[in-house]
């Protein structure tokens, strides 16, 4: 069989939720969803609408993701992958993502980081005036920059003792991926946790922009030359964390690391429901930076269209997890290959970034 990474995968996908409790950190909730290979008996079920899985967001407002709600889950061992959503996001903002590496056979968990949550900042807006609105983005941040990649520690130790709700043989080295403040834990991560071989990066957070903070920028210690792959995925026309800004972060990365740029895309084409995301972001109440960011975003109708963002992070980054964690030979060769052709043949244009020489 040829491997094609952006077709979904052989298993039906299985979806769980749990709460679980950090005691040191005084009792820290982490909201996880865990997305796992299912039974061959729930083929079809993840992906028909009679079937899969509904969530709410905002209350009441049910939306789907394409897996099977407490299905039973296929054995074997897997290779453990953790996703960190953005800021203001929540742990199914990307299942489009989270979803297809489970029917490539990944365990894949991803976390609420309380206090930076959608309901988190919404709950925050109802309390407070918008002129009283942190201006300072360092001031919003708040613990955010430390507690985060604490969950992500957190989460892969649980899943290392067996006490995640679906326990599973895991593969001894672990994935992380992010995107935007989500990048910039998993990139944080990296630095301090010998289990992460792996990283996929999508949009993050941590470089010169608008939004950029030197705490943020500290964390960042990339000590991890030789033990971690670092793939960057980023949008052309990201208002919130701009090109440039991915680009530093990239020529900062220790070998082996690799960037590639979706044209004409913005900030929301790697979550779910890019579309309407991406609306929401230009009609919400401006204020402070946000006031100015918003002057510069475009309606979606001049981007490309939202499978375009889907199509190029769920190959690429299910292609580099398989080539790191498994050492799967198709999917080293594919990206050792013209991966910029690759994706123009399936009618999504894409460039590689390429490391600047050191100087001598």
């Amino acid at each position: 069989m040829t491997y094609d990474p952006f077709a979904r995968g052989p298993y039906p996908v299985g979806v769980r939720s749990a709460e679980l409790t950090d005691n040191e950190r005084d009792g820290r909730s982490v909201p996880i969803e865990l997305w796992y290979p299912a039974s061959p008996r729930h083929r079809g079920e993840d992906v028909a609408e009679a079937t899969q899985d509904l969530y709410a967001v905002f209350g009441a407002h049910q939306v789907r993701q394409d897996a099977v709600r407490d299905a039973e889950a296929a054995q074997g061992a897997r290779s453990l992958v953790v996703f960190s959503h953005g800021m203001a996001g929540h742990r199914r903002q990307s299942t489009f993502f989270c979803t297809h590496l489970a029917s490539h056979g990944f365990l894949v968990i991803s976390p609420d980081h309380g206090g930076s949550t959608l309901s988190d900042l919404l709950a925050l807006a109802l309390r407070v005036k918008p002129d009283s609105v942190p201006r300072d983005i360092k001031q919003l941040l708040g613990s955010y920059v430390t507690d985060r990649p604490r969950d992500v520690d957190f989460l892969i130790e649980t899943a290392f003792s067996g006490a995640l709700p679906l326990p599973c043989p895991l593969l001894s080295e672990v994935g992380v991926a992010g995107h935007s403040f989500g990048g910039f834990t998993a990139l944080a991560v990296a630095s301090r946790n010998e289990r992460v071989h792996a990283v996929v990066a999508l949009a993050p957070a941590g470089g010169a922009g608008p939004l950029s903070m030197p705490g943020l920028r500290r964390e960042l210690t990339f000590a991890f030359a030789g033990r971690v792959a670092t793939l960057y995925l980023a949008a052309e026309r990201d208002t919130l964390l701009p090109l440039a800004g991915v680009e530093e972060l990239f020529q900062l990365t220790p070998e082996p690391a690799r960037m590639f740029v979706l044209p004409d895309s913005d900030h929301m084409h790697f979550c779910d429901r890019a579309e309407s995301s991406h609306e929401f972001l230009r009609g919400i109440p401006k204020f402070g930076i946000f006031s100015e960011i918003a002057k510069s975003l475009p309606p979606f109708s001049e981007l490309v269209p939202a499978a375009h963002g889907y199509s190029f992070a769920q190959a690429l980054g299910l292609a580099h997890f398989d080539a790191v964690l498994r050492q799967n030979d198709e999917a080293k060769a594919l990206l050792a290959s013209d991966v910029v052709a690759l994706c123009g043949a399936r009618g999504i244009a894409i460039r590689a970034s390429a490391k600047r020489a050191s100087a001598p």
